[in-house]
């Protein structure tokens, strides 16, 4: 801190900081019921006495009610589970406990600590990983004898359910399932996962089972009436953290301008590698958060190029990101608790509660996207109770600048509202299907609050489901749960494979939807600091050939959208604009990728990218602005305004909707073929919505005034990236075009001269 306080290089990019005292912990005694040996076991743990949310926690178990323990990072969560868990086993062996984490990471991490609480229970709680990487060999043997199966939803919906007369045994036992990080079942894949529990609560009913549910999670505005739209039932809320806290020193850094006019700011990514390099340097343990695979790449790159010019080796320094192989990512896990690496580069993978040690700071490479996030970035380091540091970089987007200006907006606005629809129709159908193969429906049964009679009946006419009297079974030959990805539109991943010197072998994975942007035919491929060159992609076969190179550039994916209206749900018409919300297609495809200079980036080169497109059906809300050319704009500044005007809404939507930016789309269009008139789209990058689009439709008055102060008080003359893009991609007077802009579709333009009391009623 005293670098970043003293070095001139540092000092006057800190805008705001703020110190979070330490707080001491509450605690209570372990309760009367808790046995005689689970005593001795804390004890022999060091623990003899409870934190104050963990007690209450247990009482509320122990009175048979479903609960959700909402306390911050490194607070003892995990106790909350293990005790009941281990105690109903010790006292039932037939009993059965299954834990739901939404990462194979996190999988892995309570394993490793329940397997130490086996052993010293003598061998009598034994506790399986159930994922993709489990052989099939040992699935035989868990499915008969786990006591805790550890699993994550998109195992449980595609390889337990549909499979459960060989899991009768977990089914007919069941009493506790474990759900932790309960706040990442948001959005799209909050809404699979809550079908997904309305598919295993049928099946343990068949069986005769009705389990408690115990779920954990970082701090939401909504625990309770989240925890039960997930689950379906009532919860309790624990939250009142009892766990001591150290200091913790929070600082906004805002990289310099480096171009006054075009009011460009130094790079985010090289700002970080800074910060970051001197406190590794100073033998700080720090973990380094960024917002893609990309970057994270970039960063460990550059981290050990540094180091090595000082004659280190670099190999303290890691990468962890998805995409790794599993043996990879338990290296890297053990390699931080060890001590051995000192810093460690990360997506949000390591967001969520794996044990990593102790580290001492944290720096944030950009908003994370959600206040909610931000807190469990930061609350990555400090987790021994001692003094921490956490440094937020900004970059130049709206949203970043809008956050690192107002940092009060951030302190007192508290963590968002986690929000899911599990009855979207795209989603309910494919569970519904997943739901029938499992077990037949009957006339009158209910899916969660649903009557699902009438999408039976439309199955029925597809000749998915066969009706018999009044009962609805599965008749297609097709397995209905691999053909449903719980958390993006395919459930195909493409794999990497290493052909340097004539060998083949799998170095990573990627999803379908990222396949084009990172592992096209000419992409570089960065994977722990090492580039590759992707030589052939095989798309049918979904592998990508790749060999070891050595290069000053990395590639970067450019992805073009074009959007049609297929219906709208909802319409208001008023003197200057007309807003809607409905469905759409998207269809999105790359058609180029830029070569961009390591260090410098600088465009140093392009290629073009031939892949098939990619089809979206998807709810959208919009807007026109039919008067724009009565206002003195031609087509060019009517362009100009749309173009700088989707780069503010995009980024402010998110705020407003408290979701990830990267759960909106936005489309300009100069004159949209279905409204006829100069029109702004912002939809749902998921199938069939989360409604999103509905919510902007409802809000878009304060939409517009968020966006008008952003891009108002943005001290740049002509536009930038902080608020509605670079001038010479707006051009020289895109700012004052989008100003304009913003203004008529608010009612303060041209229009409201001549209709001054229909306007204002109406906005």
């Amino acid at each position: 801190m005293e670098t970043l306080d003293t070095d001139p290089r540092f000092r006057g990019n800190i805008t705001f900081r703020h110190t979070i005292p330490a707080t001491p912990g509450k605690y209570a005694p372990i309760p009367s019921f808790v046995p005689q040996d689970l005593k001795a076991l804390l004890e022999g743990k060091g623990i003899t006495r409870l934190y104050s949310h963990q007690a209450q926690a247990l009482q509320a178990v122990h009175k048979g009610q479903d609960i959700v323990v909402v306390t911050p990072t490194a607070s003892g969560k995990t106790l909350c589970y293990n005790l009941p868990v281990i105690q109903a086993l010790l006292e039932n062996e037939e009993a059965r406990a299954l834990y739901l984490f939404p990462t194979k990471a996190l999988s892995q991490d309570q394993v490793a600590e329940l397997m130490e609480w086996s052993t010293e229970l003598g061998g009598r709680i034994k506790t399986y990983t159930y994922d993709g990487d489990t052989p099939g060999d040992a699935r035989r043997a868990i499915r008969s004898a786990g006591s805790i199966v550890v699993t994550n939803p998109d195992m449980l919906h595609s390889g337990i359910l549909p499979h459960h007369t060989k899991w009768m045994r977990l089914f007919e036992n069941l009493r506790y399932v474990v759900i932790d990080e309960l706040h990442t079942y948001r959005g799209v894949f909050g809404s699979h996962v809550a079908n997904v529990l309305r598919r295993l609560h049928r099946i343990c009913q068949f069986y005769g089972s009705r389990p408690q549910f115990i779920c954990t999670s970082a701090t939401i505005a909504n625990p309770a009436e989240h925890g039960s739209a997930l689950l379906g039932r009532p919860v309790t809320v624990i939250d009142d953290n009892g766990a001591p806290r150290g200091p913790r020193e929070v600082v906004f850094y805002n990289p310099p301008v480096v171009n006054q006019p075009l009011g460009i700011r130094r790079s985010a990514l090289l700002e970080a590698r800074a910060v970051a390099h001197e406190l590794i340097a100073a033998k700080v343990p720090t973990i380094i958060f960024t917002r893609s695979r990309l970057n994270t790449e970039v960063l460990v790159t550059y981290l050990r190029e540094s180091f090595r010019k000082l004659g280190d080796t670099g190999e303290k320094i890691r990468g962890y990101r998805g995409g790794y192989l599993p043996t990879q990512r338990r290296q890297i896990e053990r390699d931080l608790r060890d001590g051995k690496v000192l810093g460690v580069v990360s997506t949000n993978a390591l967001e969520l509660g794996i044990d990593i040690g102790s580290l001492e700071a944290v720096v944030l490479t950009g908003y994370p996207g959600t206040i909610a996030s931000t807190w469990q970035q930061i609350g990555r380091a400090g987790r021994s109770n001692k003094a921490s540091l956490a440094v937020f970089v900004a970059n130049s987007s709206p949203l970043n600048q809008f956050m690192v200006q107002n940092p009060d907006y951030f302190l007192e606005k508290g963590a968002e509202f986690a929000r899911i629809n599990p009855d979207n129709l795209f989603i309910l159908v494919s569970h519904l299907k997943c739901a029938a193969f499992e077990l037949p429906f009957q006339v009158g049964e209910r899916f969660g609050t649903l009557d699902p009679q009438e999408i039976l009946e439309y199955l029925e006419e597809e000749m998915v489901l066969r009706r018999v009297e009044d009962r609805w079974y599965w008749m297609s030959e097709a397995y209905p749960a691999v053909e449903v990805s719980l958390r993006s539109a395919s459930a195909d991943n493409f794999v990497i494979i290493d052909t340097t010197d004539g060998k083949t072998t799998v170095i990573g994975e990627v999803d379908r939807f990222s396949a084009p942007m990172l592992i096209h035919e000419g992409a570089i491929y960065i994977h722990e600091s090492q580039t590759y060159h992707i030589d052939l992609l095989d798309w049918e076969g979904q592998k990508a050939y790749a060999r070891k190179v050595e290069t000053d550039y990395f590639t970067d994916a450019n992805l073009a959208v074009e959007l049609k209206v297929l219906d709208v749900t909802e319409e208001q018409v008023k003197p200057y604009t007309t807003l809607s919300w409905g469905e759409v297609m998207v269809t999105a495809k790359t058609h180029m990728y830029k070569k961009i200079k390591f260090h410098t980036h600088e465009n140093v080169g392009w290629g073009e990218i031939s892949l098939p497109e990619m089809d979206l059906h998807t709810t959208a809300y919009w807007f026109t602005v039919p008067s724009a050319g009565e206002g003195g704009m031609d087509r060019d500044a009517i362009q100009s305004a749309l173009i700088g005007a989707a780069h503010v809404l995009g980024n402010i939507a998110s705020l407003e909707l408290m979701c990830e930016p990267g759960d909106l789309g936005v489309a300009a269009q100069v004159k949209s073929p279905f409204t006829s008139a100069p029109t702004v789209f912002i939809y749902d990058k998921y199938p069939g919505g989360v409604g999103f689009s509905e919510q902007l439709f409802s809000d878009h008055r304060r939409l517009m005034e968020r966006a008008y102060s952003l891009v108002s008080r943005c001290p740049c003359p002509a536009g930038c990236p902080s608020c509605v893009g670079p001038a010479d991609e707006v051009g020289i007077k895109g700012k004052e075009y989008v100003l304009r802009l913003l203004k008529e579709v608010m009612g303060d333009g041209p229009q409201e001269q001549a209709a001054p009391s229909s306007a204002q009623g109406k906005a």
